[in-house]
């Protein structure tokens, strides 16, 4: 098993070490697909409202927004970027002007492969030290710990 150890924990994060932990890797993780993402002339956060779109083209903005648990602000932000981009339009919807219906251009489809083929290399990059039993656990305990998280800052008053 590799060396799991970080070489020197804060001592302000002694009783975090998970949250370091977690922290760490979210932005390991994170800048590594931020690389990949470029490659493909994409910001993070854009290919996960083109996977959304993959699966079901011709959502609302706000089924979007539902869907990838973004801000408002940021989604409105990176649609209007990739709509710059041609990959993508924003068309009011038939019904009501006011609701805006996202769609794929041909463009924006043409890069399902190749964000699938990034989301796989980065699986692989991530797990080539763990067993698969190993893996599912540590999806498992990742997705606890996202609710749990997720759930308190539902309840906790802002700050």
């Amino acid at each position: 098993m590799p060396d799991t150890t970080p070489s020197e924990l804060p001592d302000a994060a002694r009783d975090g070490r998970l949250s370091y932990a977690v922290f760490q890797l979210a932005r390991a993780h994170r800048g590594h697909a931020a690389a990949m993402l470029r490659a493909l002339n994409l910001h993070p956060g854009q290919e996960l409202l083109l996977m959304q779109l993959f699966d079901r083209d011709g959502q609302t903005q706000t089924e979007l927004l539902e869907r990838v648990g973004l801000d408002h602000s940021t989604v409105s932000k990176s649609l209007r970027r990739m709509q710059e981009a041609g990959l993508l339009t924003r068309e009011p919807a038939p019904h009501d002007r006011r609701v805006m219906v996202v769609s794929l251009t041909d463009t924006g489809r043409a890069l399902k492969e190749p964000i699938a083929d990034m989301w796989r290399t980065l699986e692989q990059i991530s797990v080539r030290d763990l067993t698969p039993d190993q893996v599912e656990m540590f999806t498992t305990w990742a997705y606890t710990i996202e609710k749990s998280v997720r759930d308190h800052s539902r309840q906790a008053p802002a700050e």
